[in-house]
């Protein structure tokens, strides 16, 4: 598993992200903004998850693209 943190108040609402990886991101209704889906999230938190190996490529893809540097992927 690999762990996800979304800087949320940085985020530009691009739709980069949800695009690339929408099994794991989404844009969150109220503030369109991303953030992570419910399944992964870490307690409770919008901006923190964990995705399964079968979501790491996608991840860091959707990582690498965020025109503004605002999702962190650690190993």
């Amino acid at each position: 598993m690999v762990r996800v943190t979304i800087d949320r108040p940085g985020c530009t609402s691009c739709e980069q992200c949800w695009t690339i990886c929408p099994e794991f991101f989404e844009q969150n209704p109220d503030d369109t903004l991303s953030q992570v889906k419910d399944e992964y999230r870490l307690n409770e938190s919008q901006s923190e998850g964990k995705a399964p190996e079968s979501l790491a490529d996608c991840v860091w893809e959707a990582a690498e693209n965020c025109p503004v540097a605002v999702i962190s992927v650690e190993e």
